[in-house]
């Protein structure tokens, strides 16, 4: 795939009744045009909270909108035949599909079961009580409306190392599941933050029963099966051990027809760690950037303060750009979200511009930078705010030169602390071009680009400069940019 683009096609605050299937297949062609060729989707499978469920409350990884569980039969985005139209028209359009994969936990089980359980101190998971508290809990998922259509595993306590909530004596809290299939203690090779962060939420999948790993594999099988999928997004990997997901990893590209596009979340600011994961995975899949999203959330906060000449610096894309996805939001970022962290709107343009344009990582669009979003919903002091998020300003022609323009040799002029640049040089078969970023004043770069290209006119394919630009017959030239901009230089005679 040349130069892989991929779109978040959702946010957390999507609106329900079961749109955004439809609104996908209608969208492919259009997505095809603009330079979009990887999806990535929301999970496509039943939450606990049926209809209304953004996904990650995972019930049953085999609805897919099919069965009438959890209060209804589509899933917040529609139902099975509507998922398998949309994917449909993606790949008719030359657009890779990447799917979900949320296996860190499960929630809204069908039954309670009696089980043994000890508390576990919240801020050091390590620190597990020897008291061993004998109740009930919601452990046992039986799918009864499935009626084990697709797969006829029974989960149980047995399947968890963890939960949250317990019943005969009632308590919340952090709970380590006492069972002979696992063994003591949390998984190992997860992120160290509050000492071992294996639990998150929910029934915490313990991966080290071999029935479990074997189920989740069976089921990346049959998923990719019914789905044609072309990939995954792993969710959440840093609460999952690395050996498994290596493990996974391998058996599904084993068993794919062609490789698939893997990339995986692992939220944490510490490059370090993400590199970690990497080499435990043996650099089987790709990670978010979430060092260079926070980056791009502070330069967009400190205005002409930043300097951008250190914009790369602590990011993955700079120590290892082959395994780096990059982004400017995502549905955790996202204004009163868990991880909120947004971009402030003035600073989109440039922050995609140097993901989009740039040979390094694979680029991220999210989808209300494309498309818009507004919603309400309340924030951390229980006052209720209403978010708008509006197109960013020339994404779509941003995302087009990615694909027209976006080749050759890429030379760096990050040498001011508020204006950089860097340019393309083309290839034989594909035009290069110039960009010109400022969080500050109008900025300026004198490039000299070479005796191919001298003597040529070069106009802003943003149009937010109106001049020509003339390279002289050495290849040299002043490139401009307004303050607070970019602009996106390319030659006349290839517009």
């Amino acid at each position: 795939m040349r130069n892989p683009t991929l779109l978040q096609c959702f946010h957390w605050y999507y609106p329900g009744g079961g749109e955004l299937w439809p609104e996908v297949e209608a969208l492919a062609p259009n997505l095809n045009e603009i330079g979009i060729n990887m999806v990535w989707l929301p999970p496509a499978y039943k939450g606990s909270s049926g209809g209304y469920s953004v996904g990650y409350d995972v019930y049953d990884l085999f609805d897919l909108g099919e069965f009438d569980q959890k209060g209804s039969v589509a899933t917040k985005y529609g139902d099975k035949a509507q998922l398998l139209a949309a994917i449909k028209a993606l790949k008719d359009n030359n657009i890779a599909v990447l799917l979900d994969v949320v296996v860190n936990h499960k929630m809204g089980a069908d039954e309670k079961e009696q089980i043994r359980v000890n508390r576990v101190n919240e801020e050091n998971r390590n620190e597990i009580d020897d008291e061993v508290i004998e109740c009930e809990a919601w452990t046992r998922y039986t799918f009864p409306a499935r009626e084990g259509k697709y797969s006829q595993f029974i989960w149980d306590y047995k399947c968890f190392s963890g939960i949250d909530h317990i019943e005969n004596p009632t308590e919340d809290g952090i709970f380590k599941i006492i069972n002979d299939y696992t063994g003591e203690g949390w998984n190992e090779q997860v992120d160290d933050e509050l000492g071992n962060f294996d639990y998150l939420m929910g029934e915490n999948i313990d991966f080290r029963n071999r029935a479990v790993t074997e189920e989740i594999k069976y089921w990346a099988r049959w998923v990719m099966e019914e789905t044609g999928c072309d990939g995954f997004r792993l969710d959440a990997v840093k609460h999952i051990p690395a050996w498994f997901y290596k493990e996974w990893i391998e058996h599904v590209q084993e068993v794919a027809e062609t490789p698939l596009f893997i990339v995986a979340e692992y939220w944490s600011h510490e490059v370090d760690k993400l590199q970690e994961y990497i080499a435990q995975v043996d650099g089987k899949t790709l990670l978010f950037d979430a060092p260079l999203q926070m980056k791009f959330h502070q330069a967009s906060r400190q205005g002409s303060e930043y300097d951008m000449s250190q914009i790369f610096t602590g990011t993955l894309v700079e120590a290892d750009p082959f395994h780096a996805m990059t982004l400017v939001a995502n549905h955790d970022t996202q204004p009163l979200q868990s991880l909120e962290a947004p971009v402030e709107s003035w600073f989109k343009p440039l922050a995609y511009a140097l993901i989009l344009l740039r040979e390094n990582g694979v680029p991220s669009v999210f989808y209300p930078d494309l498309f818009g979003a507004s919603y309400d919903d309340e924030g951390g002091d229980g006052e209720t705010y209403h978010i708008d998020m509006p197109i960013v300003e020339h994404l779509d022609d941003l995302i087009h030169a990615r694909e027209r323009f976006a080749h050759g040799v890429q030379t760096l002029y990050f040498d001011h602390p508020n204006c950089i640049a860097f340019s393309r040089s083309g290839t034989d078969e594909d035009p290069g071009c110039v960009v010109v970023l400022s969080n500050g004043d109008e900025g300026e770069k004198t490039l000299d680009l070479g005796e191919n290209y001298g003597n040529k006119n070069w106009r802003d394919y943003l149009g937010n400069r109106e001049e020509t630009i003339t390279t002289d017959e050495k290849g040299s030239a002043t490139f401009t940019c307004n303050g607070g901009s970019v602009s996106v230089w390319v030659m006349e005679d290839v517009l």
